[in-house]
């Protein structure tokens, strides 16, 4: 009877056996854990890079510059694209972060505002309206000085 229990009970070198044998599963599912980590991040920078801007603000400085002149209700179009375009930019941002973000401060005004997209472009005006957009994004996000 002994030497059946013996039997059952799993010798020294089995107990190391299991015990190497789980330690390669783990470093095996670790590893798989990271490689598809980074491979989303990647892909999510990726695919943050390629995000295509669309309509009246996806122009050009240039663009922008020859169609408002002497056009108010041009600007207008713009800068409400930029408004709702720095709203999405609110909406997506993650939690805890520009929560608490004005886009119309009292110490910046709309009309502030426009004359920095306007000074923006003038000084860059091979660069992209939308580019502008994400400067005064950037700015309003900064402390007042």
């Amino acid at each position: 009877m002994n030497s059946q229990r013996k039997s059952l009970l799993p010798s020294a070198k089995g107990h190391h056996m299991i015990g190497k044998y789980l330690k390669t599963r783990r470093i095996r599912a670790l590893s798989a854990f990271w490689f598809v980590a980074v491979g989303m991040l990647v892909i999510g920078q990726a695919e943050a890079q390629s995000v295509k801007i669309v309509g009246i603000g996806a122009s050009s400085c240039q663009y922008f510059l020859r169609e408002t002149s002497g056009k108010p209700d041009v600007e207008k179009n713009f800068f409400a694209w930029a408004q709702g375009y720095m709203s999405g930019l609110l909406l997506r941002a993650p939690p805890g972060k520009d929560e608490d973000l004005d886009l119309a401060p009292d110490v910046y005004p709309l009309l502030k505002q426009a004359e920095f997209l306007r000074s923006f472009c003038t000084r860059n005006p091979d660069s992209d309206f939308s580019d502008g957009v994400n400067d005064l994004y950037r700015t309003l996000r900064a402390p007042p000085s």
